[in-house]
């Protein structure tokens, strides 16, 4: 029996193109699972077969769990120190085995046996067919719809399979079992039952390969897609730049008559696409990102990572897009926020802020209002720039003597002293728990603190603009802080 054993393994490896190790592993398993059914509770078996003479042994063993934790599955744990009662040298993680009596393969159920086997040679297969896909670097998969699964699709390229979800499909896009389909390789998952390979085709990436494959100067390095956002099915936006001063970034991409633009579109859907020229400065890079519309002008704001642009009213409507896509779009190129404004409003919004810096100058410097005037006019917004300021570039101002530039810029250090004691006195309030949470940093705190937020509660208790409001951080990392906040609530 022991020699058929050998040959039957010898066979399949054979037949099957796989490593002798993987059927004996099967055999083993079989075995263990025909030996569990022998006992009425959820045991632990392990089978070991030499493999050399084909002589198997079986073990019945507990696994040796900390004694904090209490046994979950009595029949196949045991407590630490139960288990250092006979063998003292044993830790946690570690197992205890019994030799108990083999079952003998005559007594298997060979169907049952059969079936365990060839499932970890399929196993093994699948995994050597997956493995020699991803080797070839594929970032596009292109096959044929197979089947649907709970309402994704399953696309079958040669003997390798990839799930693409419904939700990563193109909106109103209809594929049917059949048709044939290219997306890209977003992930490959191998603790999936299923196929492994998870596909998109409404991901920006995708949109970038298909550039790729139309346009060979990117292959050639002369040109680059910097970053790409879509509204799948409907409307993207990709970033360019030339690489050789020779090759027109915008033109090459878009071919002679339109025909490599035309062609990623025709493979999604219909799909309008803006080539916006990227560029290093970001101002000029939103400017291009809010193609058609023409932009008058536009203000950074570098701690917001925010910019308030300006266009005419004939203009507004283009740059918003039918609603807001534009702008959104724009957006997500160019990885700021942009506020669209007319004149008007933007003339409004600066009057509001001089005002405010009037103020702010007035009531801390303790000036009168022509010199908070002079100095908003010289482009000073905050008392840290007429602090450190070099001093030659406020000696530029004519309005002003030395003496009196000196006695500013002493009243604003004195000023921004008072306020750092008083911002670290707030700060000694804000309980230690919130100090602790990832993501906080002193300066935040200052600011949590002088909205009157001072604990973890306090902040979990927050809507997402209270706390752009209170800490001018973008939407997306006020939500990420407020959650984490959270979390406790959910673990407690």
């Amino acid at each position: 029996m022991n020699r058929e054993l050998l040959m039957l393994v010898d066979a399949i490896s054979r037949e099957k193109n796989v490593d002798r190790e993987v059927v004996f592993g099967a055999v083993e398993l079989a075995l263990a699972q025909a030996t569990k059914k022998l006992y009425t509770g959820e045991v632990d078996v392990r089978v070991a077969v030499d493999r050399e003479n084909g002589v198997y042994e079986t073990f019945r063993r507990w696994h040796v769990v900390p004694d904090e934790a209490g046994l979950q599955l009595p029949d196949a744990e045991i407590l630490h120190f139960e288990a250092k009662e006979q063998i003292d040298d044993i830790e946690v993680d570690d197992y205890i085995e019994e030799s108990i009596e083999s079952v003998p393969i005559g007594r298997i159920g060979a169907q049952a046996a059969k079936q365990v086997i060839l499932q970890k040679i399929r196993d093994a297969e699948r995994e050597q067919l997956l493995n020699d896909f991803l080797s070839r670097g594929d970032k596009i998969f292109v096959g044929t719809v197979k089947r649907l699964d709970k309402g994704d699709l399953v696309v079958e390229s040669g003997r390798v399979e990839g799930r693409l979800r419904r939700a990563d499909l193109i909106p109103k896009e209809n594929l049917r079992i059949g048709d044939r389909v290219r997306a890209q390789i977003m992930e490959v998952d191998a603790t999936l039952r299923g196929p492994q390979i998870i596909l998109s085709r409404s991901a920006p990436p995708f949109m970038i390969e298909l550039f790729r494959s139309e346009v060979p100067e990117i292959e050639q390095g002369l040109l680059e897609i910097k970053s790409c956002a879509r509204d799948a099915g409907s409307r993207a936006k990709i970033a360019v730049v030339s690489h050789d001063k020779r090759v027109d970034p915008i033109g090459t991409c878009v071919g002679v008559r339109g025909s490599r633009v035309n062609a990623v579109t025709n493979e999604l859907a219909g799909e309008r696409v803006d080539i916006v020229l990227w560029s290093a400065d970001p101002a000029q890079f939103v400017i291009g990102a809010l193609a058609p519309a023409n932009v008058q002008s536009i203000v950074v704001d570098e701690e917001k990572h925010a910019m308030d642009v300006v266009v005419d009213e004939e203009n507004l409507a283009i740059a918003i897009g039918r609603g807001g896509q534009n702008v959104r779009l724009a957006s997500e190129l160019t990885g700021w926020r942009i506020n669209i404004m007319t004149a008007e409003e933007s003339a409004a919004k600066h009057a509001q802020e001089s005002s405010g810096i009037l103020e702010l100058f007035v009531d801390k410097l303790d000036v009168d209002q022509e010199v908070a005037q002079i100095l908003i006019a010289e482009g000073f917004t905050s008392l840290e720039e007429i602090a450190y300021v070099p001093l030659q570039e406020m000696l530029e101002i004519e309005a002003f003597d030395e003496e009196t530039i000196q006695e500013l810029r002493t009243r604003a250090k004195d000023v921004l002293l008072t306020m750092e004691i008083a911002k670290e006195e707030r700060v000694d309030e804000v309980s230690q728990d919130l100090r602790d949470l990832e993501g906080i940093t002193p300066e935040l705190i200052g600011k949590l603190s002088a909205g009157g937020i001072h604990a973890r509660d306090d902040l979990a208790d927050l809507a997402v603009d209270e706390l752009v409001d209170i800490t001018g951080m973008d939407d997306g990392a006020a939500k990420a802080l407020i959650m984490k906040a959270r979390e406790h609530w959910f673990t407690a």
